[in-house]
C-alpha cells in the first residue's frame, strides 16, 4: 500500500458555501406538538415570523430513558446538511476510521526505457479528497520511476461510481459552483479552478491567475484597477463562463478595487473526465513529460501493470472536512462509497441508502419517514424527523466511533461553519454541532455539554420561508439547552 497523503488543501474553505436553493416543495403541513418550546425559543420564532408547525425540536440526555422535549418531533422535515451526520455515523461504523480510498495508475503496454507504447491508466475509487498537491505526488512518483512519453491515451477508469446523470444546474441553477460538483470515482481537486485576482498598484494592473490550468481552459481578462472600499468585487466584476465540447472560454473585465488585496473565486466549468485530462496534461509537460494521445473512458487490460498508488487521508480525517466545513461534494462521495465497497458492484444512490437502511435496522433503529438523495442534505427531497436523528445522535454516543464523529463536527465558537457563532457566549466552547442552510431551511444537530456537565443530545430544526430569519432562536435553543434544560411544562 502506498503512503498516506494528508496535505490539506484551502479549497474545502470555498466549498463551504452552502446553497440558498429552496428547502422543499409546497408548504410544511401542521403535526401534533407533544411539549412546549422554551418561551424565549418560541418568542424568538415569533419574531421572525416563523410558525410552530415549521419547527421541530428534539433534547435527550445520553442514557436517560426519555428525552426532555419533543416538539413536533416526528413530523419528516428537511435536515439539510445535517443529514450529512447519517452519511458520515454510516461510514465510519461500515468502513471503520482508518479506511483509505486508492488512486492507481497503470501502464496498459510495453514500458522500455522513458517510454510507454501504450496507455496509462488511471484508476479511481472514489477519493474525496484527491487534491491537486496529492494528484502532483502521483503523477511526481511516476516521473520519479522513468516514465516521461506516453505514446497511448490517457485512459480514465471510473466504473467505481455508477455514472451520475444530474445536471449541476438543476438544484439552483449555478452550475459553475463547487458545491454543486457532482460525484465522481476519479474526483479531482473537486473540479474546481481557482482564479486568483492581484492587483499591483505600482503598474497600475490586476494579474488573474488559473490554478489549475487546464490545457482547454482560454482565459481573458481586461481588469482594471479601482480605488475605493472593496465590498461585492465579485459583483462589480463581469465574469463570462463558456463551456465548449470538453473546453472552457472564460473572461473577467471590469474594476478590481486596490483595497481588496489578493482574492480567489472558485469555479467548476469541465466535466469530469477532461478536467482531469487536461490537469494531468498541464502538471505532466510542466514535469517535462510527454503524452501523445488523448483521453478516453476504459479500464486495465488483463496484462496491465501497477506503476504507482497513493492513498487518500484517513476517513476519520475525512469526515471532519465533511461535517466541520459542510463540504457537499465530498459527502455525496462518501455516500456512493457505502455501496461500492460493502455491496461490491458500482456505487449509485439507490444501493447507499439501502445499505444505511440495513446498517439501520440492525441497531435496530427504523426509520419509514427517512429519505435520501444523496447524503449531503444539498436536497430538496431529503427527510427525517427531529426524533430519529436525535435517536440517531443517542446511538452514536454509545458507538466505538463516539470520538471521531463528535470531534468531526464543529465547534461552537471556534471552528468549522460555527467559527464565527455565539463568540462571546457561555456556550462556546460546550457545543459540537452540525449546522443546515437552505433557502427554506435553518437546521442544527448534535451535542451539548451543559453548565452541569450533562451531555445532551439535540435537533432542531425550520422549515418555512422565513428559515433565514431563524437563526436567533437556534441560538436560544443551544443557550437554553446548555443552561440546563428542563422539560417545558
Amino acid at each position: 500500500m502506498a503512503a498516506r497523503c494528508s496535505t490539506p488543501f484551502a479549497l474545502l474553505h470555498a466549498l463551504a458555501v452552502l446553497s440558498l436553493g429552496p428547502a422543499f416543495p409546497g408548504n410544511v403541513e401542521a403535526a401534533s406538538v407533544g411539549a412546549a418550546l422554551p418561551p424565549k425559543v418560541a418568542a424568538s420564532l415569533a419574531a421572525a415570523g416563523i410558525p410552530l408547525n415549521g419547527v421541530a425540536a428534539f433534547v435527550q440526555e445520553v442514557g436517560a430513558p426519555k428525552p426532555l422535549l419533543a416538539f413536533n418531533a416526528a413530523q419528516a422535515m428537511n435536515p439539510a446538511s445535517t443529514m450529512k451526520l447519517v452519511t458520515t455515523y454510516a461510514a465510519l461504523e461500515l468502513l471503520g476510521p482508518t479506511f483509505v480510498w486508492r488512486t492507481e495508475a497503470y501502464a496498459d503496454g510495453n514500458l522500455s526505457a522513458d517510454t510507454l507504447e501504450g496507455d496509462l491508466v488511471l484508476r479511481g475509487t472514489g477519493d474525496p479528497k484527491l487534491t491537486i498537491e496529492n494528484f502532483w505526488l502521483l503523477l511526481r512518483a511516476l516521473r520519479a520511476r522513468g516514465l516521461r512519453e506516453i505514446r497511448g491515451d490517457l485512459v480514465l477508469d471510473r466504473a467505481y461510481f455508477e455514472p451520475i446523470g444530474d445536471e449541476p444546474a438543476r438544484f439552483d441553477g449555478e452550475p459553475f459552483r463547487p458545491y454543486n460538483v457532482s460525484p465522481d470515482a476519479l474526483l479531482l481537486n473537486f473540479k474546481t479552478v481557482r482564479f486568483t485576482f492581484s492587483p499591483d498598484p505600482d503598474r497600475q494592473s490586476v494579474r488573474v491567475v488559473a490554478e489549475p490550468r487546464p490545457v482547454q481552459l482560454e482565459l481573458a481578462q481586461s481588469v482594471r484597477l479601482a480605488e475605493g472600499p472593496c465590498g461585492d468585487w465579485r459583483g462589480r466584476l463581469k465574469a463570462d463562463f463558456l463551456p465548449i465540447n470538453g473546453a472552457a472560454r472564460v473572461s473577467f473585465s471590469g474594476p478590481y478595487p486596490a483595497s481588496c488585496g489578493e482574492q480567489s473565486w472558485n469555479v467548476a466549468l469541465l466535466p469530469h473526465d477532461a478536467y482531469v485530462y487536461g490537469v494531468f496534461r498541464q502538471l505532466w509537460e510542466e514535469m517535462g513529460g510527454a503524452l501523445k494521445g488523448g483521453f478516453r473512458e476504459g479500464t486495465p487490460g488483463p496484462s496491465a501493470r501497477l506503476l504507482y498508488a497513493i492513498e487518500s487521508p484517513q476517513l476519520a480525517e475525512v469526515v471532519r472536512d465533511i461535517n466541520k466545513f459542510s463540504n457537499n461534494v465530498m459527502a455525496r462521495q462518501l455516500f456512493l462509497t457505502l455501496s461500492a465497497e460493502v455491496l461490491k458492484l458500482p456505487g449509485n444512490a439507490a444501493r447507499s441508502s439501502g445499505v444505511i437502511r440495513s446498517w439501520l435496522a440492525q441497531k435496530p433503529l427504523v426509520f419509514p419517514e427517512l429519505a435520501m438523495e444523496n447524503g449531503s442534505g444539498l436536497s430538496r427531497r431529503e427527510r427525517i424527523s427531529a426524533e430519529h436523528l436525535g435517536k440517531l445522535l443517542l446511538a452514536a454516543w454509545h458507538s466505538a466511533v463516539m470520538p471521531e464523529f463528535i470531534a468531526s463536527m464543529p465547534l461552537a465558537a471556534n471552528d468549522g461553519t460555527m467559527r464565527r457563532r455565539l463568540n462571546l457566549d457561555s456556550v462556546a466552547g460546550h457545543v459540537h454541532v452540525k449546522t443546515g442552510t437552505l433557502a427554506d431551511a435553518r437546521t442544527a444537530a448534535g451535542y451539548v455539554l451543559d453548565f452541569t456537565g450533562r451531555r445532551l443530545a439535540i435537533v432542531f430544526f425550520i422549515n418555512h420561508a422565513n428559515a433565514a430569519a431563524g437563526e436567533v432562536a437556534q441560538d436560544a435553543f443551544l443557550r437554553w439547552v446548555f443552561e440546563g434544560a428542563r422539560a417545558p411544562q
